[in-house]
C-alpha cells in the first residue's frame, strides 16, 4: 500500500529536495514548501484554470534569476503540491511510482524558483515520453 496523505507527500518531496546537488540546495531552503488537497481557487483564477486536476503544482515568487534588491517580498517564495491532482494524475497514469511523481512535481517547481521555464525543464526533463 502506497502512502497518500500529505504528510507523505511532504517526506517525499522533502526528500527530492535534499538530493538537490549543491549550488541548488541552499537555495532551495530558503523556498517555503506546502502540501494541500487542491489548489486554493485564487491561483485558478490567476491562470485561468476551470479544472484544478490540471494543476499539481505551482512555485509561487519571484525566480532567483529575476530577483532584484529593489523587490519587496510580501511573502516568503513558495512551492505549493497538490496532492488530490497528483493523486489524480498517478491513477490516470498507472505506470508510475506515486513517489517519483510526488518528486518530479517537486523538481520542476523548484526548477522555476531557479529560473527556468517549462520549455527549459521539457529539454531536459521529458517527463510524457
Amino acid at each position: 500500500m502506497t502512502a497518500t496523505d500529505i504528510d507523505s507527500f511532504y517526506a517525499i518531496a522533502r526528500q527530492a529536495i535534499a538530493a538537490f546537488p549543491a549550488p541548488f540546495a541552499e537555495k532551495a531552503q530558503e523556498v517555503a514548501l506546502q502540501v494541500v488537497d487542491w489548489p486554493p481557487e485564487e491561483f485558478l483564477r490567476d491562470l485561468d484554470m476551470d479544472d484544478p486536476l490540471e494543476l499539481t503544482g505551482l512555485y509561487d515568487g519571484i525566480p532567483l534569476t529575476e530577483k532584484s534588491v529593489f523587490d519587496q517580498p510580501m511573502g516568503p517564495d513558495t512551492v505549493w503540491l497538490f496532492r488530490e491532482p497528483i493523486l489524480a494524475e498517478w491513477r490516470d497514469r498507472g505506470d508510475i511510482d506515486l513517489a517519483d511523481l510526488v518528486a518530479h512535481v517537486t523538481v520542476h517547481e523548484f526548477a522555476h524558483h531557479f529560473g527556468w521555464s517549462d520549455d527549459d525543464i521539457a529539454t531536459i526533463d521529458r517527463w510524457w515520453e
